[in-house]
Parts: structure tokens; sequence; C-alpha cells
């Protein structure tokens, strides 16, 4: 395996209940190193253009509605076999689903306030990072 960089968001649902804190110290302890983070409140415009993949779904506008609700935490998260790894922290989509112990099992109010998102490939994460931060913010 290889050392790879993967993209995180603390969702609204986290952050307004002041999960930050716990959330990176699972991220931390799953032996993924946390290179860049900043909190912000996303616009229609960013929100949009990052879920832009989901336009011709039915949720889209609940997704931008509730990304815009209130501050997210973005990151670049770098470990050995990161998307993998973190996806198994963040655990299923579905918190009823997800294993014990993981971010969405232990936080997640709902299917849809999950509390976090995570890149499902190499290079999703890599568009998603690019989204968020430019290089000299990742400072790994």
């Amino acid at each position: 395996m290889a050392q790879q960089r993967t993209f995180s968001i603390i969702k609204p649902d986290a952050t307004r209940r002041n999960l930050t804190g716990a959330i990176n110290a699972k991220i931390e302890a799953s032996g993924l190193r946390i290179i860049a983070q900043k909190r912000i409140h996303m616009t229609e415009d960013q929100a949009g253009s990052f879920y832009a993949v989901h336009k011709e779904r039915p949720f889209y506008g609940e997704l931008v509605e509730f990304m815009t609700s209130g501050p997210v935490v973005v990151q670049v998260l770098e470990g050995e076999d990161a998307v993998a790894a973190y996806r198994g922290v963040m655990g299923a989509t579905n918190p009823a689903d997800a294993d014990e112990g993981t971010i969405r099992k232990e936080f997640a109010e709902s299917i849809e306030a999950n509390s976090v998102h995570g890149s499902d490939s190499l290079e999703n994460a890599e568009i998603e990072i690019k989204h968020f931060f430019t290089e000299d913010e990742i400072v790994g």
C-alpha cells in the first residue's frame, strides 16, 4: 500500500454539536494525519459545484441546503491507503448499517445528517481537495 491523500468534510450536523475534536480524534487514532484543515461556511455556489454530480437527483436541493446550513470543516487526510482507511473510519452512509466504533455509528443523526463526507476514490479525492485547498495550504 502507498501513502495517499483523501478529502474529508465534517458536516453541519456535527459542527453544530461541537464534535470536530471527537471526529478528529477518531481520524488520528486510525493512523491518518490531518495535513490541512479549515472551518468554512459553504456558499450555495461552493456546495452546488461540489455536489454537481448529483444535480439531476431528487435530493440535490436538500443536500445543498443542508451543506450550507452551518459551518463545515474541510480537511486533507494523509496516510497508508487513505481513501479506504477513511471510508472504514467513517462507516456506512446509513448509520443504522455502520459498524460499531465508526464516526457515523457514533455521531450521525440520520442518513442525511451523517456527520462526515469522504472521497470515494483517489481521482475524486484529488478533485475534491482542489475544490477547497491550494497546494500551499497543504502542509503535511
